[in-house]
């Protein structure tokens, strides 16, 4: 919770004379004494830090009526410096001081509404004493004031009076605040979408160690955003933003590392920070380093290793992830093999839209394969797929049409999908698709064929 600061400088000796006319004064009675007496102890300015005391004084002080040590102490019971934390205090204490005007109060109270600790949760209520903290100009008040309006918490969601108070606040220099003006000037909320606005905000923000920040202007570098493209200072934001533990940063420069974009390929390094991402439950991150592990990328080759990761992305529904587990367990790579398994790893992908999935969930159920055999269920699948242009299920598709299965016998249809998935390169469609020719007439080639090139049109295949 954001404090008072004192600003002076003291020698040793003046903090200690300081120590020694505040303690005099303090226990005669004068609250500033006392404010200013505990403000050392809790700060160690001259004497060696202790919060117990600091809090007797400044506890001193604000029976008194004194704002500024009723602030400081709701911060002492909120954080547990020097007493038990206990947040219904903190807020007795914030509001005593935030009912007399002190700005940082009342940004402190409006937090606990925010938050509903050791008071009802209110958005309104956080709004309305963010609101009196931004009118006396503190700028991380404003801040917390435009993230309100700009997600409707507090008041009906309105993006100018957002945007009005993120650059208040982002000209006093703010740094979540210029973050959230860059956001809404790389999103055109509110204003005209520009990149180069986008940048300029989110530049500031990375300057004063902002790690989201520093990960956008990594991106920004990274992709030409605003700036010229240029991947070796896209890396070295990334840098700074993921030593800070953010993991979006963290797997960009996996990523960066195990392709070799734009810096020397270094797959052992990709690992590293793929892992640090893992770590935290970035899912795509999770995925990868299980494909690190699996093709022995960076590191030994460890099957049970990556069967561990990708379970971890999968669980988190990351499709690639389900579709790979399937295979493991189709195949019994690195465990033993349970087509059961594979086809509940393969329908989770499948019904996430991913076309392989699809194409080998048909695969089991045309078979009979951890699942009874529906050749009804087998065509749906490979339509999904086959739709998605993928080459192996459309000849699967196709082979359902010829043979009359899951679907009534149709070479027209059989004769399309089978010359969709030869254009698309399968070898084994291309042969087939002549072996079915000679079984049909030359007007039912010639209608295929239109129905061919339509699908192909309407796909932009």
């Amino acid at each position: 919770m954001p404090g008072l600061s004192v600003n002076h400088r003291h020698t040793t000796k003046d903090s200690y004379q300081a120590y020694v006319w505040f303690r005099e004064a303090a226990e005669q009675g004068n609250a500033y004494a006392q404010f200013n007496l505990g403000l050392m102890y809790k700060k160690g300015e001259g004497i060696p830090c202790d919060y117990a005391r600091a809090f007797v004084w400044l506890r001193l002080s604000a029976l008194q009526g004194l704002a500024f040590a009723q602030n400081h102490l709701g911060a002492m019971y909120f954080n547990g410096q020097g007493v038990a934390k206990n947040d219904v205090e903190a807020v007795y204490w914030f509001r005593h001081a935030a009912l007399q005007g002190d700005a940082s109060a009342q940004q402190n109270l409006g937090q606990m509404y925010k938050r509903g600790r050791g008071v009802a949760q209110s958005d309104e209520q956080a709004l309305a004493w963010f609101y009196r903290a931004s009118e006396q100009g503190v700028a991380s008040a404003q801040a917390l004031l435009g993230e309100a309006y700009a997600s409707g918490r507090g008041a009906k969601k309105n993006n100018a009076l957002a945007l009005a108070w993120f650059r208040k606040a982002a000209l006093q220099g703010d740094a979540s605040a210029q973050f959230n003006l860059g956001l809404a000037y790389k999103r055109g909320q509110g204003v005209s979408q520009s990149d180069v606005q986008a940048m300029a905000w989110f530049r500031q923000a990375a300057a004063q160690g902002d790690p989201v920040a520093q990960r956008q202007v990594g991106v920004a570098y990274a992709e030409g955003l605003g700036v010229a493209r240029d991947q070796l200072r896209a890396y070295a934001w990334l840098s700074r933003a993921a030593e800070q533990d953010d993991m979006d940063a963290q797997f960009n420069l996996g990523i960066m590392l195990a392709n070799g974009q734009g810096v020397a390929k270094d797959e052992a390094r990709a690992l590293s920070w793929y892992y640090r991402a893992a770590e935290q439950g970035h899912a795509l991150a999770q995925f990868n380093l299980g494909g690190m592990y699996a093709n022995g990328r960076g590191v030994a080759r460890d099957l049970a290793r990556a069967l561990a990761w990708y379970r971890m992305a999968a669980e988190q529904g990351t499709p690639n992830a389900q579709f790979n587990l399937g295979v493991i367990y189709a195949n019994g790579q690195g465990v033993e093999r349970d087509e059961t398994l594979a086809a509940s790893w393969y329908l989770k992908a499948a019904e996430q839209g991913d076309a392989s999935a699809q194409n080998n969930l048909g695969v089991l159920y045309a078979n009979g394969q951890g699942v009874a055999r529906d050749d009804i269920q087998a065509v749906r699948w490979y339509g999904k797929a086959a739709e998605q242009g993928h080459a192996l299920a459309q000849y699967n598709l196709g082979g359902m049409y010829n043979g009359g299965r899951g679907v009534t016998r149709d070479r027209v249809q059989s004769y399309m999908w089978i010359s969709l998935a030869a254009a698309a390169g399968d070898e084994t469609a291309a042969s087939n698709k002549h072996v079915i020719a000679r079984k049909m007439t030359p007007a039912e080639i010639g209608l295929a064929t239109d129905l061919t090139r339509q699908w192909q049109q309407a796909h932009g295949a």
